[in-house]
């Protein structure tokens, strides 16, 4: 059954609203929000704030305080979890309410739901109501990250990068700081903490030593995420600035079988974790490290190059969404560097064509959003 009224998509929109209030807080659960409504009013709502803390059902049902909600509808973002893991089932707290209608927003794609809570609503007597279209469509969206990991086991990857009018990222002899503007930096520090894991390649990390944290000025990280280098032959040095936080704040090492053993285990020394992935060429290794860090609980990432490592990444088919800030400024050089240096493909009409594409200003730069894949 689906949402068909008018009052239904206006509170399934609110709880949409109050999931995204736990954004970089969640992980590896989704955001997930619930309202408590009867005869018009809300009497509760709620949201889930980090993981194993109580869920958006609970929070609302908590909400509501001494009220009776007997007859009273709830509704949610995303189907209610029938499972127990850090927290009890939320079926049962819904149950235990006398709560009589469940409005839900999206699926749970996981293998422990996938349906499974919405049935035994239904068999307790409890009406339960499915949205769909625009209002169905948001509430996945939210989710992207805990659905692709639900469905594939391997972290969704949102790609970032700043290019000039002409299409670069930096000049021929690799000066790329700054191409875009203060603003846009400061939003990159936001998205870093809010996913789980950053990446780069090791061309990157050995010619800015960076520190891959996330230093946003206009609001607090919600916490630091854990880091990635992909380094095929170990040759980060032991007194990289990522080495130096390594105890406090997750560093990953991915190597291929070449690297030397000598290598590898002065960066585990060091604090670094290390994982080999393989496979017959860099597309499958890319794949092989992604299977390794989902099934770690990493549940996102944000990429952020450089162009050898964004190529390969778009060349496995494991790039997500895309943003680019266009910045005003013009680099030229033959030898200047692109965004992706993969292997492309042989004709426009195989060209990668998003699901969405959309544009904002931030501060000096365009901000390009492309959606490649939904989950």
């Amino acid at each position: 059954m689906t949402a068909s009224t008018e009052t239904d998509a206006r509170y399934l929109a609110r709880t949409i609203e109050l999931a995204a209030l736990g954004e970089g807080r969640v992980s590896p659960n989704p955001m997930v929000g619930a309202v408590i409504v009867r005869d018009g009013e809300v009497l509760g709502e709620g949201f889930h704030h980090a993981a194993g803390q109580p869920h958006a059902e609970v929070e609302a049902i908590k909400d509501a305080g001494d009220v009776d909600l007997a007859g009273a509808t709830i509704y949610v973002s995303l189907e209610p979890c029938c499972h127990q893991g850090r927290t009890p089932p939320c079926t049962d707290a819904i149950r235990e309410a006398g709560l009589s209608r469940v409005v839900v927003a999206s699926d749970d794609p996981s293998e422990h739901a996938s349906g499974r809570g919405l049935g035994i609503l239904r068999d307790e007597g409890i009406e339960v109501v499915v949205g769909d279209g625009d209002i169905a469509a948001r509430a996945r969206l939210l989710n992207q990250p805990f659905r692709k990991r639900a469905r594939c086991g391997r972290p969704w990857v949102l790609f970032k990068s700043a290019m000039s009018l002409d299409g670069k990222v930096a000049t021929g002899r690799g000066d790329s700081k700054w191409i875009s503007g203060e603003r846009s930096r400061e939003l990159v520090h936001q998205w870093r903490g809010d996913l789980d894991a950053v990446a780069v390649g090791i061309g990157t990390a050995l010619a800015d030593d960076p520190l891959l944290t996330a230093r946003p000025q206009v609001r607090p990280a919600n916490r630091q995420p854990r880091r990635i280098v992909f380094d095929s032959m170990a040759r980060l040095s032991t007194s990289a600035r990522l080495l130096e936080d390594a105890a406090t704040i997750p560093l990953t090492v991915v190597v291929s079988r070449a690297a030397p053993r000598a290598a590898t285990d002065a960066l585990e020394n060091h604090g670094a974790e290390v994982i080999v992935a393989i496979g017959e060429n860099d597309r499958a290794r890319v794949r092989s490290a992604l299977d390794q860090l989902g099934a770690a609980g990493v549940g996102s990432i944000l990429l952020e190059g450089g162009p050898r490592l964004a190529g390969t990444f778009l060349d496995a088919d494991e790039i997500d969404e895309v943003r680019l800030f266009l910045a005003p400024l013009l680099l030229g050089g033959r030898a200047a560097r692109d965004p992706f240096e993969s292997d492309g493909v042989d004709s426009i009409a195989d060209a990668i064509r998003p699901l969405t594409f959309t544009h904002e200003m931030v501060g000096e730069d365009l901000l390009l959003c492309a959606r490649l894949k939904e989950w």
